[in-house]
């Protein structure tokens, strides 16, 4: 899997909310100031050669796109990227690194722990 700049991550996390869409679908979803048309089809065109969208002809020159990378597999990714990349690999590490620099509540503790003795299910 490849990975996605600020850009195309925010046209994916559109495109996983829509399920699918066309570009104006996308344009619409964006916050103001709305990027062009045109930024907006690049962008579209250029995740769909990373292979994480698809497209269906609808009408004309209209294309619908959807993904085909879900959203859990692209989190997974990122997730297991950033275990090896700043915590070298360590699952305790990572919930050390979140108890003492981000004040970790005791509820937020507990419901890991729970998670923890359920298996992660």
């Amino acid at each position: 899997m490849r990975e996605l700049t600020k850009a195309e991550e925010q046209v994916m996390q559109i495109l996983w909310d829509l399920g699918k869409g066309v570009v104006w679908n996308v344009l619409e979803r964006f916050p103001t100031p709305k990027p062009a048309y045109n930024t907006i089809s690049t962008f579209i065109r250029i995740l769909e050669q990373k292979g994480f969208i698809a497209h269906r002809p609808i009408s004309g020159k209209t294309y619908e796109y959807f993904p085909i990378i879900s959203k859990e597999d692209y989190r997974a990714y990122e997730a297991n990227k950033l275990m090896s990349n700043y915590f070298s690999g360590s699952v305790k590490d990572l919930v050390s690194y979140f108890v003492q620099d981000k004040d970790l509540s005791v509820q937020d503790a507990d419901e890991i722990i729970k998670l923890l003795q359920e298996g992660g299910k």
